[in-house]
C-alpha cells in the first residue's frame, strides 16, 4: 500500500473533498451528481458522526473519504440504533489501489472499538462483500418501504451484532431530501463539468 495517511478531516479541507467527491461520481448513476452537495450539508446535520469520518490523503492530497451518519431500525414500536455510511469515494484517478477498501477497513474498526454493533448500507453489490456485507434479507432488515435487494447490505461488527434486529431500516432525512435546485446553484462554486449521458447509468 502507498503511503496513504487516513485521518479526520479539517474545515478548510471541505472544498477539497466536495471535489474529489464530485469528480468520483460524476456522470456515474445519471448526468451530473449530487454527492459533492450531500456530503456538505450532512457533515452540519446532526445525523452525522465525525467521530468515524475519514478522509483518506496521499502526498499532500485527499484522495478519498467516507462519511458515517446514524441510522436505526423499526421494528413496530422498538426502534434499534445503527450505524450507516456514504459516500465511500476515491478519486478517479487514485481508483483501484485499494484506498477505498482501506478507509472502510480502518473505520469499521473504529466503530467496532466504540461500541457499535452493525452497520447497514445502500452500495456497490460487486464491492461490499468482498468485506463481509451480506444482502438485508439475511438479517430479516428491510428498507423502509419493506423491499430488499442486492446494494441494501448489512455487517455484523461484532458476532451477533444483528442477532433479534428485525425490522425497517431509516437512514438520515438528509439523504431523502430532494434539493436538485439547490444542486445546480452549489455547482457554480466548482469548475465546470459537463453533463452526460452515458451507457450503464440509473437514469
Amino acid at each position: 500500500m502507498e503511503n496513504i495517511i487516513i485521518r479526520k478531516e479539517r474545515e478548510d479541507e471541505w472544498f477539497e473533498t466536495e471535489y474529489m467527491t464530485k469528480k468520483a461520481f460524476w456522470n456515474l448513476h445519471f448526468p451530473g451528481c449530487n454527492e459533492h452537495y450531500l456530503v456538505h450539508i450532512l457533515r452540519i446535520n446532526d445525523d452525522y458522526i465525525p467521530e468515524l469520518s475519514r478522509v483518506a490523503e496521499l502526498d499532500g492530497k485527499i484522495v478519498g473519504t467516507i462519511m458515517y451518519s446514524k441510522a436505526y431500525v423499526m421494528d413496530g414500536e422498538k426502534r434499534i440504533d445503527l450505524i450507516t455510511f456514504g459516500p465511500l469515494c476515491i478519486d478517479p484517478e487514485y481508483q483501484k489501489r485499494g484506498i477505498g477498501g482501506e478507509l472502510l477497513e480502518k473505520t469499521m474498526q473504529m466503530a467496532r472499538e466504540q461500541g457499535y454493533q452493525a452497520i447497514i448500507i445502500f452500495g456497490e453489490p460487486e464491492y461490499y462483500p468482498r468485506h463481509g456485507f451480506k444482502p438485508c434479507e439475511h438479517f430479516n432488515i428491510t428498507t423502509k418501504d419493506g423491499k430488499n435487494f442486492s446494494a441494501f447490505m448489512g455487517i455484523e461488527l461484532v458476532p451477533g451484532g444483528l442477532n433479534g434486529v428485525k425490522g425497517k431500516f431509516y437512514e438520515s432525512k438528509v439523504f431523502e431530501d430532494s434539493y436538485s435546485d439547490k444542486v445546480e446553484e452549489y455547482d457554480k462554486k466548482f469548475p465546470y463539468m459537463e453533463k452526460l449521458k452515458l451507457p450503464g447509468q440509473w437514469a
